[in-house]
């Protein structure tokens, strides 16, 4: 494994920990900023819109920029946001902090995916980008638990500089270890932006959200599934949700390596398989070991879809990989949201806590209609191409 793709994964473990943590740390900043608990969630809904926003809009930016520089501007905002988080003396201030640090997310990812891409063989390029996700998937094993430990022992802030010198940490590491990087070669902005024009490129982005909708429909809503329905404990979940990242962990690197070996015939399993343990989900939720058993199931498909959906846009958006990776990275956020979203609206409706997983099948089946339609294009697109030209030798 190349160095480099070690100091990527250690800044998306900085980027995983400080998207994810809050959750765990809403009643302390609540009490310390007197306002109430819903209001202190908006600090995550503010960080995904900062996400969509970022991701997109900096990737543009910096598309002339050599891709080195990019990341480590990119590390800089992260670090700076965290900052201003860490010292923050009201709720606006926060606020402020959380949307700075977001606005490198999505771009560092769609900027890093190029990077650890071109820094291996292409027979490997799904299963490096893998490995860079690897830090955002042990965010959430470690980084998370670990972070808001912290912070309630020593209060919310302690978490925010920890997280900021783990920006310095990768910020160091993509100085020192990260080779040269050129920057999108081809004739500016306006026809890196052509990309979107490809149907397929925006085919590539729906298998994202809709692929992702259908996890977060279902995990958004966990703990209330697992607490009200399967019969565990509060301070189970937190144990839960460990397994959960154990199976992100793992089934991030099976997805890197199913796609370096077929990379739609990956997505048709994967999506395929989320949601039929979607499905199961409904029954297995109402005992305690078999919802143990499909919550790692469950974390271990949801995350192999990452690097199969990354490549696909990136190898769609040939001209402007980096600006369509990212975009790709806004579209796993908007997800999230439509999922959450979604899946709030069964339980609003008094469907009980098991509902949120036949929405979140659907969207995964969702997914998989739209990953068969642009396999077919494909097809079509391959027996349309002209035969190539055969040299005949004529005697003169």
């Amino acid at each position: 494994m190349p160095a480099a793709l070690l100091a990527l994964a250690i800044g998306a473990f900085g980027i995983g920990t400080t998207e994810f943590v809050i959750m765990g740390l809403l009643p302390e900043v609540a009490t310390d900023f007197g306002v109430s608990i819903p209001s202190a969630g908006l600090l995550i809904s503010g960080y995904a819109l900062g996400v969509v926003v970022g991701a997109p809009l900096l990737t543009a930016i910096g598309s002339k920029i050599s891709r080195k520089t990019v990341l480590i501007s990119l590390m800089g905002v992260f670090i700076a946001g965290n900052l201003v988080s860490a010292l923050a003396t009201s709720y606006g201030v926060l606020m402020t902090g959380r949307i700075v640090a977001a606005l490198s997310h999505g771009a560092f990812f769609g900027v890093g995916s190029v990077v650890a891409a071109s820094l291996v063989p292409k027979a490997k390029q799904a299963s490096a980008i893998a490995l860079m996700f690897t830090g955002l998937t042990v965010a959430n094993v470690l980084g998370v638990p670990g972070g808001t430990a912290l912070g309630q022992q020593f209060g919310w802030r302690s978490t925010f500089w920890a997280v900021t010198g783990l920006g310095v940490i990768g910020l160091l590491g993509i100085v020192f270890l990260v080779p040269r990087q050129g920057s999108a070669e081809g004739p500016g902005l306006r026809s890196e932006l052509a990309v979107f024009k490809s149907l397929q490129v925006w085919l590539a982005l729906a298998m994202t959200a809709l692929g992702f909708a259908g996890v977060f429909a279902s995990f958004t809503y966990i703990a209330p599934m697992m607490t009200g329905v399967a019969g565990f404990s509060a301070g189970a979940v937190t144990w839960l949700l460990v397994l959960f990242g154990g199976g992100l962990v793992v089934g991030n690197l099976i997805g890197g390596r199913a796609a370096d070996r077929s990379l739609m015939r990956s997505l048709y399993v994967i999506l395929t398989l989320l949601a039929a343990v979607l499905i199961v989900f409904v029954f297995t939720a109402h005992a305690k070991l078999p919802a143990a058993v499909t919550i790692a199931l469950f974390g271990t498909i949801g995350f192999a879809t990452v690097a199969p959906l990354q490549k696909r846009v990136m190898d769609k958006a040939k001209d402007a990989p980096a600006l369509a990776s990212a975009a790709n990275i806004a579209a796993f956020n908007l997800g999230n949201a439509i999922g959450a979203y979604l899946g709030g609206l069964t339980i609003q409706h008094g469907l009980g806590y098991t509902a949120p997983n036949w929405v979140g099948a659907a969207l995964a089946a969702s997914g998989l209609l739209v990953a068969l339609v642009s396999g077919l294009l494909d097809r079509r697109t391959a027996t349309m191409a002209p035969p190539p030209r055969l040299a005949v030798a004529v005697d003169a």
